[in-house]
């Protein structure tokens, strides 16, 4: 199995070492930044698998830098912050990334995380036949809603017959919807599906990825139910 390699970006000394130390020791090859410019190059020139980036880091921050990233790559993107208030985490998720994990955290929680993101892109990329049980939305071919066509077997979407270009975290989102079209999907049942928690998470996340695949699919696409959750219309 070829090594998982991880970008970390992050300008404090000791979590940087630390961190770093504790990826390594759980098998990761972990290329360690103290700025976003380094950061950006760092990235340029080894294309990790996962890009671990903390939001304030000098140079260029880390939201900037997930931009950045975003703007060349669907690589897995997890923001670091030590606050969990809404600014930095809804700043850090709508420049693209696909996670975030407030400091001080624990490094089997940060590892966890690191594996849920990998094994959820794994999925989007692989074959259909290869995704598992029905709720991955796999299997059924082309789905046609309007002008929208999801081919859930070469993991492609149309609008209008343009090709849309989703995030695997936004593809596997849109896959969930439309596998069951007109059903209420809760915050929670969608994070346990699509970014694989087995324990509780911050709906913000979903929130975000949800305003996200709007903007690419069309915002009259995904309806609000109030208090209960997502549907994609039938």
């Amino acid at each position: 199995m070829a090594e998982t390699h991880v970008l970390f970006v992050e300008d404090d000394d000791v979590i940087r070492e630390a961190t770093q130390l504790a990826l390594e020791r759980d098998g990761f090859v972990v290329t360690a930044m103290p700025d976003g410019l380094s950061g950006l190059e760092a990235f340029r020139a080894n294309r990790p698998d996962i890009a671990l980036l903390d939001v304030m880091v000098p140079g260029l921050d880390g939201v900037s830098l997930c931009r950045r990233i975003r703007d060349e790559s669907t690589v897995p993107v997890i923001m670091l912050s030590a606050r969990a208030d809404s600014i930095d985490v809804v700043l850090g998720l709508e420049a693209g990334a696909d996670d975030y994990v407030t400091k001080p955290f624990d490094g089997a929680v940060l590892v966890a995380r690191i594996r849920a993101v990998l094994r959820r892109f794994g999925h989007a990329n692989r074959p259909a036949g290869e995704q598992g049980g029905p709720d991955d939305g796999a299997g059924q071919g082309l789905l046609s809603f309007g002008d929208l066509e999801v081919d859930t077997e070469g993991m492609e979407v149309r609008r209008g017959g343009q090709r849309v270009a989703l995030t695997p975290t936004e593809m596997r989102l849109l896959l969930e919807f439309s596998a069951a079209p007109g059903t209420v999907l809760s915050r929670d049942k969608l994070l346990e599906r699509v970014w694989d928690y087995g324990w509780g998470g911050d709906t913000r996340v979903v929130d975000v990825h949800v305003q996200r695949l709007r903007a690419k699919i069309g915002q009259d696409r995904i309806d609000t139910v109030r208090g209960f959750g997502y549907k994609l219309k039938a």
